[in-house]
C-alpha cells in the first residue's frame, strides 16, 4: 500500500480518518501494519501490501471461518 493513500482512505464503520502503524515497508511500500480509526477505534490490518477494510463484522466472520477446520481453502 502506497502511504499517500492514506489520505483518501477512511473508516469503513464510522467514516472517521485512520492512522497508520507501519510493520513491514518494502521500496517505499507499506507491506505490513495496521490502519486505526482516530473516532472508533476499529484497527484493520494491512497484510501483503493490502488493506482488509471490510466492515468489522463481516471481516470477523471470515477470519472465524478461516480458522476453522474445512474452513476457506
Amino acid at each position: 500500500m502506497r502511504r499517500d493513500l492514506l489520505d483518501i482512505l477512511a473508516c469503513p464503520a464510522c467514516k472517521s480518518p485512520l492512522t497508520l502503524i507501519t510493520t513491514r515497508e518494502s521500496a517505499g511500500e507499506i507491506v505490513d501494519g495496521t490502519l486505526t480509526c482516530t473516532a472508533c477505534g476499529e484497527a484493520y490490518p494491512i497484510l501483503e501490501g493490502i488493506p482488509n477494510l471490510l466492515p468489522p463484522d463481516l471481516r470477523r466472520a471470515m477470519e472465524q471461518e478461516a480458522q476453522m477446520p474445512g474452513g476457506a481453502h
